[in-house]
């Protein structure tokens, strides 16, 4: 099974493609959909949604994982923004027929380090230390994807999936 994982942003979306056989999930791909700042909306949008087309054709997923919208205090248009590029990942896995799964930050945190309040750090130590990889994955958007579709794997793993 592969998991495509998305950590979704206006700017830079993170994406990684995990494999769960008959050991330990495995790294297929990683990296991130960069946009032009100076772009607009509507042309950022449409690049994400390129760039996810062809991914999904070419390593063909079984589930996509994406970042549940979270909303801060200081910072609401942050949420506003990520929301647009979730929207894209959304629709690009209905239209390849594929489950998504969202997953909140803590939740994710803690699939991997029993800490839903982990740092950044911790995260990234836990991706290296599970992939058997000398060096966290750069840039650290494709970190985080990585930790979204692990969690789905040991989510899946301890409870099955329910629902998409």
């Amino acid at each position: 099974m592969k998991i495509l994982g998305i950590d979704p942003g206006l700017n830079i979306t993170g994406y990684g493609i995990i494999e769960i056989g008959d050991g330990e999930p495995k790294i297929i791909e990683a990296g991130v959909i960069r946009n032009n700042q100076k772009d607009s909306m509507r042309d950022r949008l449409h690049e994400i949604s390129r760039e996810l087309e062809d991914i999904i054709r070419q390593f063909e997923p079984d589930a996509v994982a994406v970042e549940e919208l979270y909303s801060h205090y200081d910072h609401p248009k942050t949420a506003i923004i990520m929301g647009h590029a979730r929207g894209v990942v959304f629709l690009k896995a209905a239209e390849a027929k594929i489950p998504i799964f969202p997953y909140a930050s803590t939740r994710i945190k803690k699939s991997l380090t029993g800490n839903g309040r982990a740092s950044k750090r911790q995260m990234q130590m836990m991706i290296c230390s599970t992939f058997d990889l000398a060096a966290v994955p750069e840039p650290p958007d494709a970190a985080d994807a990585l930790a979204i579709a692990l969690c789905h794997c040991r989510v899946t793993e301890r409870e099955g999936v329910v629902s998409s």
